[in-house]
Protein backbone atom coordinates (compact mmCIF):
# COMPACT_ATOMS: atom_id res chain seq x y z
CA UNK A 1 0.00 0.00 0.00
CA UNK A 2 1.20 4.15 -0.70
CA UNK A 3 2.33 5.85 1.93
CA UNK A 4 -0.79 7.24 3.55
CA UNK A 5 -0.66 10.91 5.41
CA UNK A 6 -3.44 12.00 7.72
CA UNK A 7 -3.66 15.87 7.83
CA UNK A 8 -4.88 16.02 11.07
CA UNK A 9 -6.09 18.53 13.88
CA UNK A 10 -6.84 17.05 17.29
CA UNK A 11 -9.43 19.54 18.48
CA UNK A 12 -11.43 18.65 15.72
CA UNK A 13 -14.18 15.54 16.68
CA UNK A 14 -13.78 14.39 12.86
CA UNK A 15 -10.13 14.35 12.72
CA UNK A 16 -9.80 12.58 16.20
CA UNK A 17 -12.52 9.93 14.82
CA UNK A 18 -10.32 9.82 11.33
CA UNK A 19 -7.66 9.15 13.39
CA UNK A 20 -9.09 6.29 15.82
CA UNK A 21 -10.65 4.54 12.25
CA UNK A 22 -6.79 4.51 10.88
CA UNK A 23 -5.30 3.14 13.81
CA UNK A 24 -8.35 0.42 14.04
CA UNK A 25 -7.20 -0.79 10.77
CA UNK A 26 -3.90 -1.68 11.59
CA UNK A 27 -2.25 0.21 9.02
CA UNK A 28 0.79 2.37 9.25
CA UNK A 29 -0.11 6.42 8.51
CA UNK A 30 2.10 9.29 9.07
CA UNK A 31 0.04 12.13 11.57
CA UNK A 32 0.40 16.01 10.12
CA UNK A 33 -0.20 18.50 12.93
CA UNK A 34 -0.83 21.08 10.06
CA UNK A 35 -1.81 23.48 12.77
CA UNK A 36 1.83 23.27 14.23
CA UNK A 37 3.64 22.35 10.77
CA UNK A 38 1.68 24.64 8.16
CA UNK A 39 1.97 23.60 4.33
CA UNK A 40 3.81 25.85 2.08
CA UNK A 41 1.69 26.94 -0.99
CA UNK A 42 3.54 24.17 -3.23
CA UNK A 43 2.47 21.85 -0.51
CA UNK A 44 -1.10 22.77 -1.07
CA UNK A 45 -0.73 22.98 -4.68
CA UNK A 46 0.25 19.39 -4.71
CA UNK A 47 -2.31 18.19 -1.94
CA UNK A 48 -5.16 20.40 -4.16
CA UNK A 49 -4.09 18.36 -7.11
CA UNK A 50 -4.78 14.64 -5.38
CA UNK A 51 -8.35 16.08 -3.68
CA UNK A 52 -11.40 14.90 -4.60
CA UNK A 53 -13.70 17.87 -4.96
CA UNK A 54 -11.12 20.06 -5.83
CA UNK A 55 -10.75 23.53 -3.92
CA UNK A 56 -14.17 23.70 -2.62
CA UNK A 57 -13.13 20.70 -0.20
CA UNK A 58 -9.83 22.51 1.26
CA UNK A 59 -11.07 25.28 2.04
CA UNK A 60 -13.19 26.10 5.53
CA UNK A 61 -15.00 29.00 4.75
CA UNK A 62 -17.22 29.15 8.02
CA UNK A 63 -13.96 29.91 9.93
CA UNK A 64 -13.60 33.26 11.04
CA UNK A 65 -10.78 34.57 10.05
CA UNK A 66 -11.93 33.45 6.44
CA UNK A 67 -14.63 36.52 6.62
CA UNK A 68 -11.84 38.78 7.22
CA UNK A 69 -10.00 37.80 3.93
CA UNK A 70 -10.87 39.47 1.08
CA UNK A 71 -10.34 36.59 -0.95
CA UNK A 72 -12.41 34.80 -3.80
CA UNK A 73 -13.17 31.33 -2.70
CA UNK A 74 -12.70 30.89 -6.82
CA UNK A 75 -9.34 32.46 -6.77
CA UNK A 76 -7.01 29.50 -6.37
CA UNK A 77 -3.24 30.95 -5.27
CA UNK A 78 -5.81 33.38 -3.26
CA UNK A 79 -7.26 31.01 -1.56
CA UNK A 80 -3.87 28.30 -1.61
CA UNK A 81 -1.85 31.90 -0.02
CA UNK A 82 -4.89 32.22 2.90
CA UNK A 83 -4.48 28.69 3.63
CA UNK A 84 -0.47 28.87 4.22
CA UNK A 85 -1.10 31.80 6.20
CA UNK A 86 -3.64 30.42 8.20
CA UNK A 87 -3.32 26.95 8.44
CA UNK A 88 -7.01 26.76 10.34
CA UNK A 89 -8.97 27.57 7.61
CA UNK A 90 -7.42 23.78 5.74
CA UNK A 91 -10.47 21.54 5.90
CA UNK A 92 -9.68 18.66 8.13
CA UNK A 93 -8.97 15.81 8.39
CA UNK A 94 -7.42 14.84 4.88
CA UNK A 95 -6.14 11.37 4.15
CA UNK A 96 -3.54 11.50 1.52
CA UNK A 97 -2.62 8.41 -0.68
CA UNK A 98 0.36 10.13 -2.57
CA UNK A 99 -1.58 9.63 -5.68
CA UNK A 100 -5.44 10.45 -3.75
CA UNK A 101 -6.24 12.46 -1.10
CA UNK A 102 -10.05 12.96 0.55
CA UNK A 103 -11.62 14.89 3.25
CA UNK A 104 -12.82 12.70 5.76
CA UNK A 105 -16.09 14.13 6.31
CA UNK A 106 -17.94 11.62 7.57
CA UNK A 107 -14.34 10.00 8.80
CA UNK A 108 -15.60 6.54 6.99
CA UNK A 109 -15.15 8.77 3.77
CA UNK A 110 -11.02 8.02 4.25
CA UNK A 111 -11.94 4.03 4.23
CA UNK A 112 -12.08 3.64 -0.06
CA UNK A 113 -8.30 5.42 -0.27
CA UNK A 114 -7.75 1.90 1.81
CA UNK A 115 -8.48 -0.28 -0.79
CA UNK A 116 -8.33 1.23 -4.13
Amino acid sequence: MASLTLYHNPRCSKSRQALALLEAQNIEFQVHRYLDTPLDVPALEALLQRLDGGLPQLLRTSEAEWKTLSVSSDDTQGVLAAIAEHPKLMQRPILDRGDRAIVGRPPEAVLPLLSD
